[in-house]
């Protein structure tokens, strides 16, 4: 996962994660994804993406009526949480709207601009 998500914020262009709105869905363990989350947050972070940071969303992964031995999506609960997110977050990108950031971001990136 960081692997990909430094791949897609190297460049600092349009294609990169710079201004584009973010927001985590974990699923596992509670303490394990809440964890997983808190880094994904701090990472993102660093790459310039805007993050809806609540409301979070933690899908209990191990509880026998979430998901089915495929490991699709049974529980009428959870998708109704999850559509709601997912709601919410489109209400927020319009919200938030677009933003132009400063393309070198952090110390590392200002000293490559200045060369």
């Amino acid at each position: 996962m960081k692997n990909a998500i430094d791949w897609a914020s190297r460049d600092r262009e349009d294609g990169s994660l710079m201004g584009k709105p973010g927001t985590i869905i974990g699923a596992g363990g509670r303490s394990g994804t809440a964890r997983a989350q808190m880094q994904l947050l701090e990472t993102l972070g660093e790459t310039g993406t805007i993050i809806m940071v609540k409301p979070g969303v933690l899908i209990a992964a191990f509880a026998p009526d979430t998901f089915d031995s495929e490991g699709n999506l049974i529980s009428p609960d959870m998708r109704q949480l999850l559509g709601s997110h997912m709601e919410e977050f489109a209400k927020w990108i319009l919200r938030v709207g677009p933003r132009d950031f400063i393309p070198f971001a952090c110390e590392m990136d200002i000293q490559l601009a200045a060369r």
